[in-house]
Protein backbone atom coordinates (compact mmCIF):
# COMPACT_ATOMS: atom_id res chain seq x y z
CA UNK A 1 0.00 0.00 0.00
CA UNK A 2 1.28 3.26 -1.03
CA UNK A 3 1.69 5.79 1.98
CA UNK A 4 0.23 9.29 0.99
CA UNK A 5 2.70 11.66 1.75
CA UNK A 6 0.86 15.48 2.25
CA UNK A 7 3.54 17.81 3.68
CA UNK A 8 6.84 18.19 1.54
CA UNK A 9 8.67 17.84 4.89
CA UNK A 10 6.92 14.05 5.40
CA UNK A 11 8.88 13.09 1.91
CA UNK A 12 12.71 14.06 3.32
CA UNK A 13 14.80 11.32 4.66
CA UNK A 14 15.48 13.90 7.63
CA UNK A 15 12.24 14.22 9.08
CA UNK A 16 12.16 10.55 9.53
CA UNK A 17 15.44 10.61 11.47
CA UNK A 18 13.96 13.76 13.25
CA UNK A 19 11.34 11.78 14.45
CA UNK A 20 13.17 8.99 15.84
CA UNK A 21 15.47 11.52 17.20
CA UNK A 22 12.94 12.97 19.60
CA UNK A 23 12.10 9.45 20.51
CA UNK A 24 15.53 9.53 21.59
CA UNK A 25 15.07 12.60 23.23
CA UNK A 26 11.86 11.36 25.16
CA UNK A 27 13.78 8.59 26.54
CA UNK A 28 16.60 10.45 28.02
CA UNK A 29 14.21 13.01 29.59
CA UNK A 30 11.80 10.15 31.07
CA UNK A 31 15.12 8.53 32.79
CA UNK A 32 16.20 11.90 34.08
CA UNK A 33 16.35 12.37 37.78
CA UNK A 34 14.46 14.58 39.82
CA UNK A 35 15.82 18.48 40.10
CA UNK A 36 17.12 18.59 36.41
CA UNK A 37 14.05 20.22 34.79
CA UNK A 38 16.53 22.65 33.78
CA UNK A 39 18.49 21.09 31.20
CA UNK A 40 15.66 18.81 30.50
CA UNK A 41 13.83 21.74 29.52
CA UNK A 42 16.88 22.97 27.38
CA UNK A 43 16.82 19.69 25.78
CA UNK A 44 13.37 19.14 24.59
CA UNK A 45 13.28 22.84 23.30
CA UNK A 46 16.27 22.42 21.22
CA UNK A 47 14.98 18.85 19.77
CA UNK A 48 11.58 20.08 19.25
CA UNK A 49 13.45 23.36 17.36
CA UNK A 50 15.36 20.72 14.92
CA UNK A 51 11.90 19.45 14.27
CA UNK A 52 9.87 22.11 13.97
CA UNK A 53 12.48 24.60 11.60
CA UNK A 54 13.18 21.53 9.64
CA UNK A 55 9.54 21.00 8.51
CA UNK A 56 9.11 24.74 8.26
CA UNK A 57 12.50 24.82 5.88
CA UNK A 58 10.78 22.34 3.77
CA UNK A 59 7.66 24.28 3.40
CA UNK A 60 9.51 27.65 2.26
CA UNK A 61 9.70 27.84 -1.47
CA UNK A 62 12.20 30.48 -1.56
CA UNK A 63 15.77 28.81 -1.71
CA UNK A 64 17.38 31.10 0.47
CA UNK A 65 14.54 30.83 3.21
CA UNK A 66 14.73 27.21 2.99
CA UNK A 67 18.71 27.11 3.55
CA UNK A 68 17.65 30.11 6.40
CA UNK A 69 15.41 27.33 8.26
CA UNK A 70 17.33 24.60 7.51
CA UNK A 71 20.66 26.28 8.93
CA UNK A 72 18.48 27.18 12.44
CA UNK A 73 17.61 23.04 12.46
CA UNK A 74 21.16 22.63 12.20
CA UNK A 75 22.58 24.88 15.31
CA UNK A 76 19.48 23.55 17.03
CA UNK A 77 20.86 20.41 16.43
CA UNK A 78 24.53 21.13 17.79
CA UNK A 79 23.15 23.13 21.40
CA UNK A 80 21.38 18.93 21.67
CA UNK A 81 24.44 17.59 21.41
CA UNK A 82 26.29 20.13 23.55
CA UNK A 83 23.67 19.13 26.04
CA UNK A 84 24.29 15.75 25.19
CA UNK A 85 27.41 16.04 26.56
CA UNK A 86 26.34 17.71 29.94
CA UNK A 87 23.88 14.94 30.59
CA UNK A 88 27.55 12.46 30.45
CA UNK A 89 29.56 14.71 32.27
CA UNK A 90 27.14 15.26 35.04
CA UNK A 91 26.20 11.06 34.89
CA UNK A 92 22.74 12.32 34.36
CA UNK A 93 22.10 9.78 31.89
CA UNK A 94 22.80 5.88 30.64
CA UNK A 95 25.87 6.47 27.91
CA UNK A 96 24.64 4.11 25.99
CA UNK A 97 21.48 5.87 25.44
CA UNK A 98 23.08 8.90 24.74
CA UNK A 99 25.60 7.61 22.17
CA UNK A 100 22.56 6.26 20.54
CA UNK A 101 21.24 9.83 20.25
CA UNK A 102 24.43 11.44 19.21
CA UNK A 103 24.91 8.62 16.74
CA UNK A 104 21.33 9.70 15.06
CA UNK A 105 21.80 13.45 15.57
CA UNK A 106 24.57 13.46 13.91
CA UNK A 107 23.51 11.77 10.83
CA UNK A 108 20.46 14.58 11.03
CA UNK A 109 23.11 17.05 11.37
CA UNK A 110 24.90 16.44 7.99
CA UNK A 111 21.66 15.71 6.27
CA UNK A 112 20.41 19.39 7.34
CA UNK A 113 23.93 20.55 6.03
CA UNK A 114 23.41 19.05 2.62
CA UNK A 115 19.57 20.17 2.55
CA UNK A 116 20.81 23.76 3.59
CA UNK A 117 23.79 23.61 0.78
CA UNK A 118 21.06 22.32 -1.76
CA UNK A 119 18.66 25.21 -1.24
CA UNK A 120 20.93 27.91 -1.74
CA UNK A 121 22.41 26.07 -4.56
CA UNK A 122 25.72 24.92 -3.47
CA UNK A 123 27.48 21.44 -4.46
CA UNK A 124 28.69 19.80 -1.93
CA UNK A 125 32.19 21.29 -1.80
CA UNK A 126 30.25 24.90 -0.87
CA UNK A 127 30.86 26.03 -4.77
CA UNK A 128 27.73 27.61 -6.04
CA UNK A 129 26.24 25.37 -9.11
CA UNK A 130 26.03 27.03 -12.52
Amino acid sequence: MDRWFGFSHERLDAYRVAREFLGNVADLLAGLPRGESGIADQLKRAADSVFLNLCEGAGRRAGKEKAHHYEIARGSGTECAAILDILLLRRLADPARVAAARVRLHRLVCMLTALARRARGEEEGGTPTP
